[in-house]
């Protein structure tokens, strides 16, 4: 039997969805056509605009919808940075490769200030208040880190940045499905989301842009997306995407309390088995799907190998470098020059888990261990 305790990394689609892209299939039709085919694709389109925008308590024409968040990411970012010449922008070192490396990309373009975290995870609020200043354009921190699943203070940093005129750009794909996402709440002005973390299809996302926010497109082409976003807009998909997006926050307690026992019963579990490990982060800040958990007596490279042999599949933490096991750049910022960052491993539950799988887990853990300790 597999055990797949990596839904962090991706979710599978729902059947039900699955099905519904199947019936509606034969909705081919280009929604910025006129004829009566392309004005049924521009119905069901603009129909899931609105759905997708109430659940983020936001308006219809803020939604921007992309190829994933790795696309929303670089609209936001890219799009403020490029009406502004050489903006100041503040982000973290424990983004997602989508954010951090492309912050990277624009260090000629702009004046880019890294803020670490601290070791429960937590990005470091006085680093964060002495880096603002009066120039500042763009803010870009994440609400639930991908590897930790530690929750940022966006509340707190929303505060902060009252009176400023910095845009706060929250990367939210870890969050929506696991808590409650209010753009208005949250005080964002720019949100990405990605379909495939919901049980939704790959390739498709959002970009919440609030309505007074103005950005540079980053795929030119035609009018689609409000001059936002060129491209035919992938009808099929962005349903499936509404369609996850309502069963998410339809289930969202349900679901919730269901990966907060699969979290407990792991530890408790790897306790009761006096396998030595210690948790990183704050875990009593950490969305319900995510738990990183250091073994300091072997490499996580070796652990993934051994786990995998036994049909149990897990990460190190991000999926995002196409299927290289790198040092942690989040633990790195958390812990510094330790071997933490080569010896932990992710743990992401999805409420379709059993508690037999969480068993097989520990057991095979427990085997490696034993064999390398004699």
């Amino acid at each position: 039997m597999e055990v797949y305790a990596d839904y962090a990394a991706t979710t599978p689609v729902d059947r039900d969805i699955l099905k519904n892209m199947i019936d509606n299939a034969d909705e081919f039709g280009n929604p910025s056509s006129i004829h009566k085919a392309g004005k049924r694709a521009k119905a069901q389109l603009e129909k899931a605009r609105r759905d997708v925008a109430g659940l983020l308590n936001a308006s219809a024409p803020e939604i921007i919808f992309t190829s994933g968040a790795t696309e929303a990411n670089n609209l936001a970012i890219r799009g403020v940075i490029g009406r502004h010449k050489r903006p100041h922008v503040i982000t973290t070192e424990i983004e997602h490769a989508s954010v951090l490396n492309t912050h990277k990309a624009l260090e000629a373009d702009a004046e880019i200030t890294y803020i670490p975290a601290d070791e429960r995870g937590v990005v470091d609020m006085g680093s964060l208040k002495r880096a603002l200043r009066e120039d500042t354009a763009l803010v870009s921190i994440m609400l639930v880190n991908n590897e930790t699943g530690v929750m940022q203070p966006i509340y707190e940093i929303k505060e902060m940045l009252s009176g400023s005129e910095a845009l706060l750009h929250v990367d939210a794909v870890q969050a929506f499905g696991h808590m409650t996402v209010d753009v208005e709440d949250l005080g964002a002005d720019l949100l990405s989301l990605s379909a495939h973390k919901l049980y939704g299809p790959k390739g498709v996302g959002l970009l919440y842009k609030a309505k007074d926010v103005r950005l540079d497109p980053v795929i030119t082409g035609g009018s689609q997306e409000r001059d936002a976003r060129g491209g035919t807009e992938n009808v099929l998909w962005i349903q499936a995407m509404s369609e996850a997006m309502q069963k998410a926050s339809d289930g969202l307690t349900r679901r919730s309390i269901r990966e907060m026992q699969l979290k407990e019963l792991l530890l408790n579990t790897l306790t009761a088995a006096e396998i030595p490990f210690e948790v990183n982060g704050d875990v009593n800040q950490a969305a319900s799907h995510i738990i990183n958990i250091h073994f300091p007596w072997t490499d996580a490279e070796f652990l993934l190998t051994a786990l995998d042999m036994a049909d149990i599949y897990l990460s190190a933490g991000s999926a995002c470098h196409a299927g290289t096991l790198e040092p942690s750049h989040v633990l790195a910022s958390m812990y510094g020059e330790t071997d933490r960052s080569t010896k932990s491993i992710r743990f992401s539950f999805s409420y379709m888990m059993t508690d037999e799988e969480i068993e097989r887990i520990v057991a095979a853990l427990k085997d490696i261990y034993e064999r390398l300790m004699n």
